[in-house]
């Protein structure tokens, strides 16, 4: 599930939630960034999401329908691993703009992941492994759920998030250039879940260099941490 957006007005906002089910998380701020970690059965806790000192941030929601094309394939990255070089800066965007141009990049068996990637300058990068990339220099706001941008409401999925990506968009053509964190929060929780679960909301102040997160859809405790 999740919902992914960015926002670039007098301030460069990165929103997240993430919805997870049954899957063991946590939130570990770090002298890289702050990161939310999933526990993996073989891996352990894996850094997947968030925000590094660079001001680099990953999101990856999963695309609902599943596409086959995104299957591993000899010579291709897989996205995973892939977000996990941008968020540990061992990769730039730029490099990992070039890897996905070339359709070097899938997904994990039976799951399409896509990636929401964004850069301290506020440049986006969408990766639909199988389908494509959508590079955006700057935008002023867009918006990632778990449907292909490729494919919009072409296919229907009951997981899909084509209320959350209608409710984000028209709360965001709304908003003014003071557009700030508590404003992104305001997103954020219109677009939180219960069925799966909204566990984190995280704002990522990248101007100021600074996260903002909250748990379990706890809007009144949100913690902070500079970068």
């Amino acid at each position: 599930m999740c919902t992914s957006i960015i926002s670039n007005h007098k301030k460069t906002l990165v929103g997240w939630n993430l919805d997870l089910l049954d899957m063991e998380y946590r939130v570990r701020p770090n002298d890289l960034g702050v990161f939310i970690e999933i526990k993996d059965r073989t891996e352990g806790w894996m850094p997947i999401f968030g925000a590094n000192k660079r001001g680099d941030f990953v999101g990856m929601p999963a695309c609902w329908p599943y596409d086959d094309r995104s299957e591993p394939q000899d010579g291709r990255t897989d996205i995973i691993h892939l977000d996990i070089d941008l968020l540990m800066m061992k990769k730039s965007l730029a490099e990992i703009r070039d890897i996905a141009e070339r359709g070097a990049v899938s997904s994990i068996p039976g799951v399409t992941f896509m990636g929401a990637l964004s850069d301290k300058d506020g440049n986006l990068l969408h990766i639909v492994p199988g389908q494509g990339t959508k590079y955006y220099n700057r935008p002023q706001y867009k918006v990632m759920t778990n449907f292909s941008p490729f494919k919009m409401d072409s296919e229907r999925h009951p997981w899909m998030g084509w209320d959350r990506y209608q409710t984000a968009n028209a709360l965001l053509a709304t908003k003014t250039d003071d557009f700030d964190v508590s404003d992104m929060f305001e997103v954020l929780k219109a677009t939180s879940q219960t069925v799966c679960p909204t566990v984190v909301s995280m704002v990522f102040d990248v101007t100021d260099n600074r996260v903002y997160w909250c748990e379990n859809r706890n809007w009144d405790d949100v913690r902070n941490v500079q970068l």
